[in-house]
């Protein structure tokens, strides 16, 4: 299934995205090191976000399936850069989950944050780390 996302560039190093199925507007703008303003996410932030709120998705859709309550369920992302060439080099995620849990659930739900399409399509030089941090 192919997704249109259009993009305009709206001046002063920022960009206008439109999620065609929605009509959904989100802004960028370059990061402060890298000679923007940081006034929204840059792109490379967006895949740092994109990355963790995949995973809670994918972990949401095993909680519908299995009737967990994944109340309290939440990320961190944090997003480092590399030089020559400027590119991610790591993620690292930490996922605050649910109290109440099962170890069953525990290990069903982590298997499907690790098996979210955003992970598995950023290529083996980019570090993905992840902590599953519960408060039980």
């Amino acid at each position: 299934m192919a997704v249109a996302i259009s993009g305009k560039y709206t001046g002063g190093l920022g960009v206008e995205l439109t999620h065609g199925p929605s009509g959904a507007v989100i802004k960028t703008a370059a990061p402060v090191d890298n000679q923007g303003d940081g006034s929204s996410f840059s792109p490379t932030d967006m895949v740092a976000a994109g990355l963790g709120a995949c995973m809670l998705t994918i972990m949401g859709i095993v909680g519908q399936r299995d009737d967990l309550d994944l109340s309290g369920l939440s990320f961190t992302a944090e997003k480092h850069m590399t030089s020559g060439p400027r590119r991610l080099e790591k993620v690292d995620i930490v996922i605050t989950m649910p109290s109440g849990l099962s170890q069953s659930a525990r290990k069903k739900l982590e298997k499907a944050a690790h098996t979210c399409p955003v992970k598995n399509s950023l290529g083996s030089d980019v570090q993905t780390p992840v902590l599953f941090q519960y408060p039980d």
